[in-house]
């Protein structure tokens, strides 16, 4: 399954704030600096839906499609 993610890095503390059937925003709290708010996402993510997740495309972006 793949799903769209819209990351908001920087933030108080990490959170899904909004969530739809093909998208979820997500706030992290790490910076977006040495991949450290990806490992993040992929961290709250894998916990949240309980499946190992990875990055497919958006590395580098706030927009990233994840897959699990």
């Amino acid at each position: 399954m793949q799903l769209k993610i819209i990351v908001k890095p920087n933030s108080p503390r990490t959170e899904i704030l909004e969530e739809s059937e093909d998208q979820i925003k997500l706030a992290v709290k790490a910076k977006p600096e040495k991949g450290a708010a990806n490992r993040e996402v992929i961290k709250f993510l894998s916990k949240h839906f309980g499946k190992e997740v990875r990055i497919i495309k958006g590395l580098t972006s706030k927009r990233k499609l994840v897959s699990f």
